[in-house]
C-alpha cells in the first residue's frame, strides 16, 4: 500500500510540473527556468509529437498514473495484482519516453530544461517504486483471516 501512496504523491507532483509546461505557453506565458534552456527546448521542433505538445503527454500520463494509484488504494483493490501491473506498465512507457526526450535535449537540441529534468526525475522515481511494488506480495484482505497481512510465496 505504501508503494501505491508514494506513486500517487509523485504523480500529483509530476502532474503539476507537466501542467505548468503545457499550460504556460498556451496562455502566452514564459517558462521560468533561469538558464534559458527551457525556452530553447520549448521552441524546438521536438517540443511537439504528432502535432501535440510533449508536455500534454506528460499531463495525460501523470493523470492516468494518479488515477490508477488512487483507485488501487481502495480496500477492495488492495489484494489485486492488476493495479501494480498497470502502474508499472504506464511508468515504463513514461520512463522510456523520458529517456528519448532527455537524449534529444542533450544531443540534438543542446539545451537543458530544468522543468523537464524535474519531470524526468519524477517519472524515474515512479518507475522504480512501481517495479518495487511488483516485487511486493499482495495484501490478504480476507476478513475471516484476521487483520490483513502480507502473503508469503510458497517455497
Amino acid at each position: 500500500m505504501r508503494h501505491r501512496q508514494a506513486i500517487a504523491l509523485l504523480a500529483l507532483v509530476g502532474l503539476f510540473v507537466a501542467s505548468y509546461l503545457w499550460l504556460n505557453p498556451l496562455v502566452g506565458g514564459e517558462i521560468k527556468c533561469g538558464t534559458g534552456g527551457c525556452d530553447v527546448v520549448q521552441a524546438s521542433r521536438w517540443a511537439r509529437f504528432l502535432s501535440v505538445p510533449v508536455a500534454f503527454y506528460g499531463v495525460a500520463g501523470y493523470a492516468a498514473i494518479l488515477a490508477i494509484a488512487l483507485f488501487s488504494l481502495r480496500p477492495a483493490t488492495l489484494a489485486s495484482r492488476r493495479p501494480p501491473v498497470w502502474l508499472a506498465a504506464l511508468a515504463t512507457g513514461g520512463f522510456v519516453f523520458t529517456l528519448w526526450l532527455t537524449y534529444l535535449e542533450l544531443f540534438v537540441i543542446h539545451a537543458i530544461c530544468r522543468w523537464c529534468v524535474a519531470s524526468a526525475v519524477i517519472i524515474t522515481a515512479i518507475w522504480i517504486v512501481s517495479l518495487a511494488a511488483l516485487r511486493t506480495p499482495a495484501l490478504r484482505t480476507d476478513p475471516s483471516a484476521g487483520p490483513p497481512r502480507r502473503d508469503r510465496p510458497a517455497s
